[in-house]
């Protein structure tokens, strides 16, 4: 009986010794949470052009085929330009579902096709729109490339981290204190994202190449890097 005694007053003191050490610390002193961010404005150089088509009748497999037979024509047009990161291209969206008589069963087919075009090399990808006649254009967006965005990025943390030194700096002399010692630390980079935008310039199906070129104005976007964090002076 007095080692089960034993062995519980133990475990109790086991559990409520952390408990009582961790009430006895002091809270830290001399602790200030601060934040700086800087910001840059760059020019977008990434542009994204998505084609796309639809057909319909009543025979499937008559609507699937003319879908491919536009995509595989502008496909064709499009490789003949192609560039590893300056133009690249992608098939997207295939897709082929029924319509539906207002009294039930189907009534017919209908079906889209999509091709996606992006890189670098805006004035070619521009060019490339008004060869591309057997599908029309849905969306344009404008980005930045990953390498561009490191290197922003990477120059724009600096900024923000020696503002964040610097205010870690004036704070320790404006409280008193001599020096002091970064606790804990987040950077975290915010940079613009691919938006697409209606198309100024809709490719109509023909018979024979246009030069109805899509016009391209990239603009800018903006790179924010936030550093935020705690320092403890001393």
């Amino acid at each position: 009986m007095k080692k089960s005694l034993l062995r519980s007053s133990l475990l109790l003191a086991a559990i409520a010794g952390p408990a009582f050490a961790q009430a006895d610390t002091p809270p830290p002193q001399g602790v200030v949470a601060l934040s700086a961010s800087a910001s840059v404005d760059v020019t977008k150089d990434l542009l994204n052009v998505t084609f796309s088509t639809t057909r319909e009748g009543a025979d499937a497999a008559a609507v699937q085929s003319q879908l491919k037979q536009a995509l595989d024509a502008a496909l064709a047009e499009a490789k003949k330009v192609a560039k590893p990161g300056q133009l690249e291209v992608q098939t997207g969206n295939f897709s082929l579902y029924p319509r539906y008589a207002p009294k039930g069963g189907i009534s017919g087919w209908q079906g889209s096709a999509e091709l996606i075009v992006d890189g670098r090399d805006m004035p070619a990808i521009g060019a490339l729109t008004g060869r591309i006649t057997t599908l029309s254009i849905a969306r344009v967006g404008y980005g930045l490339s990953r390498e561009l965005r490191e290197k922003v990025e990477g120059d724009v943390a600096a900024q923000a981290i020696a503002r964040f030194r610097a205010k870690a700096a004036d704070y320790t002399k404006q409280f008193g204190y001599g020096s002091y010692t970064v606790r804990e630390v987040n950077v975290n980079a915010d940079s613009p994202v691919m938006l697409a935008t209606a198309p100024t310039l809709r490719a109509k199906a023909m018979s024979a190449p246009s030069d109805e070129s899509l016009p391209v104005e990239a603009g800018k976007g903006t790179v924010t890097v936030n550093v935020n964090g705690t320092v403890q002076m001393k």
